[in-house]
């Protein structure tokens, strides 16, 4: 009986199923291999829902606003935020990349790579164009953006259509209680998938073990393990200050959010989290309008992650390659780096992707020196989408705070694990609560 009340939490199911699937894959790489269906089918199954979930959180939002120039006023705060924070992102990268050099003493010739490996890459990060990535923002059809399941289509619609009923008065208002109760339907079908989780963070990890093995990281782990530090820097010192600000501690956030990171973690993506994330940031105390345009758009323009990726791994590949980088050159990637990474959002592979657009427009490192980063891209993939993840729940957070949108009062109830509606199962069963203060 006492072991099943540890084994409860969803956090804990979702850490054993990776640990096994860690297991299986080192002990049986063919096994862990075949094991792949199973973290595929969970994220496509909670992808199903991402996009309804999305559109009817946003249109039920702005439909209930009665202030649109408060609306565009938002607009603009998220857009500055994310340019500022992501800016930061990539220059503490590449400061921290100078500092550990994790590339340093590799030494290899340029002449040597190979560029079959990373053919699929080049490709994809050579027809990625800043113009194309805005346009690609407007869905052929209003149903095309559900079908292909790419968030910032979604939103596109999701504020037209919420902006056409809070236009429409009150002869909106049946409309709008319907969308509302089509949002708890999902929300609930959200709640049942996640039943899911710890099979789909097992076959994940079986494959990714299996597939690569651990021996073959040993030569990258200094690489690794600088990545990660610096992720912990950016989360717990730049998101901790800005979090701060909005009176939130950084740290009872990420304990709050344990349960999406340890599925973001198990999974290697973040989009199978955001309905849960959007959930857990209203029940914060955020506003459901900002909720609703902050968090989903900041799964394309707000990738923490990625862009600590990008500058520590041109600094990584110059070090490996005895290639210096001037002051010139690394002021370019960053500014690159600033577009490339917005422009990859619905990119499978995103990150890897967006380090090969970098390359090919700087031109200082030939383009095959990534098929280097192969074999570990994965394992850094897991730190990418928590980093993001994170990110986004700060900027939420911040912009609530900034637009005097969030109640402080309710999110230290909550953080400090003192409301019921922290429990995500229980919420469902529990009456509203009251807006006490301590």
């Amino acid at each position: 009986m006492a072991i099943s009340k540890y084994l409860k939490p969803l956090y804990v199911q979702v850490i054993i199923g990776a640990v096994l699937g860690i297991l299986v894959g080192h002990f049986f790489p063919d096994l862990g291999i075949d094991m792949k269906p199973l973290g595929d089918g969970f994220i496509k199954l909670l992808k199903m829902v991402v996009a309804p979930v999305i559109f009817t959180i946003i249109v039920i939002g702005i439909a209930r606003m009665s202030d649109m120039k408060a609306l565009g006023r938002v607009g603009l705060t998220t857009v500055l935020y994310f340019e500022i924070v992501t800016t930061a992102a990539l220059f503490i990268g590449l400061v921290v990349a100078h500092i550990i050099e994790p590339g340093a003493g590799m030494n290899i010739d340029p002449s040597s790579l190979k560029a079959d490996a990373v053919a699929g890459f080049a490709k994809t990060a050579e027809s990625q164009h800043l113009v194309d990535f805005f346009l690609k923002i407007i869905p052929d059809t209003f149903v095309a953006a559900f079908v292909n399941g790419e968030i910032l289509p979604v939103v596109f619609i999701a504020v037209l259509t919420g902006c056409a009923l809070a236009r429409a008065g009150r002869a909106s208002e049946q409309l709008t209680v319907v969308i509302e109760q089509v949002s708890d339907l999902f929300f609930k079908m959200v709640s049942f998938l996640m039943y899911l989780a710890p099979i789909g963070a097992f076959g994940a990890m079986a494959f990714t073990t299996g597939k690569f093995g651990a021996a073959s990281l040993i030569p990258y782990l200094k690489l690794m393990a600088a990545f990660y530090l610096t992720c912990a820097i950016f989360i717990f010192v730049v998101l901790g200050a800005i979090s701060r600000y909005a009176g939130v501690s950084i740290w009872r956030l990420v304990v709050y959010l344990k349960d999406e990171i340890v599925i973001v973690l198990g999974a290697g993506s973040a989009e199978p989290a955001l309905p849960r994330l959007l959930q857990k940031l209203e029940r914060l105390g955020c506003d459901k309008t900002i909720v609703g345009l902050v968090a989903p758009t900041g799964y394309a323009f707000n990738i923490d992650g990625v862009c600590i990726y990008l500058t520590m791994a041109v600094v990584f590949l110059s070090q490996a390659l005895n290639i210096e980088l001037s002051l010139t050159q690394q002021i370019v990637i960053l500014l690159i780096g600033s577009f490339t990474s917005k422009g990859m959002s619905g990119v499978p592979g995103g990150g890897f992707v967006a380090l090969a657009a970098t390359l090919a427009s700087v031109g200082t490192i030939p383009l095959p020196a990534i098929g280097l980063l192969i074999g570990v891209d994965r394992f850094m993939g897991e730190a990418r989408a928590v980093t993001s993840f994170i990110g986004n729940a700060v900027a939420t957070v911040f912009v609530a705070q900034w637009e005097g949108k969030l109640d402080r009062a309710q999110a230290r109830l909550v953080l400090a694990g003192k409301d019921a509606g922290t429990d995500m199962a229980a919420a469902e069963s529990n009456e509203t609560l009251s807006s006490r203060t301590i």
